[in-house]
């Protein structure tokens, strides 16, 4: 506590007073430390997937009889990254990055996608930035994409069959 100055009464304080402004830590993908909120974790997990994957495909194009192993390679990357990322999410709840083992449960991993971060920093660092328009709108393309696979599936073969019924006819 600072004493009032007796020659101006009407002096601001001098006392050191920390900066209010929120601290954020950056997002580091190829890393087991540190935090990654929900929305990215969904965008940059499916988007890492799906790249990785595409280039196994394309360089098995060109090896021939050895795309096997550029592929096997490429599946090997994705649990990897799949694992770092699980590890920053469950450090995202304030939880320990042993959690990702629940990853490998069907259905159980489900709950990275909906276990809300902590609001400020944590033991595992400080909140990372917030999302931009891009990662918002790559993580709700996932749950419309299973949606759609769902009404695919189901409605490919009933319109099958009614077109089955209706040569009978």
């Amino acid at each position: 506590m600072t004493t009032p100055n007796p020659q101006n009464p009407y002096v601001a304080p001098r006392a050191a007073v920390e900066d209010s402004r929120q601290q954020y830590q950056p997002v580091r993908v190829f890393a087991v430390s540190g935090r990654i909120g929900r929305a990215r974790y969904i965008a940059y997990g499916l988007g890492l997937q799906f790249l990785i994957l595409a280039l196994a495909a394309v360089l098995g194009g060109f090896l021939g009889d050895a795309a096997g192993v550029a592929i096997a390679a490429g599946w090997i990357a994705v649990v990897v990254l799949w694992i770092m990322l699980t590890i920053q999410r469950a450090h995202d709840f304030n939880a320990s990055g042993w959690l990702a083992i629940l990853g490998l449960v069907p259905l159980v991993n489900l709950i990275f996608w909906f276990i809300p971060g902590t609001e400020g920093p944590n033991r595992f660092g400080a909140m990372t930035a917030p999302n931009s328009a891009g990662v918002l709108i790559a993580a709700w393309i996932v749950p419309a994409l299973f949606l759609s696979g769902i009404v695919a599936a189901v409605s490919i073969p009933a319109y099958q069959e009614y077109v089955k019924r209706a040569q009978q006819k």
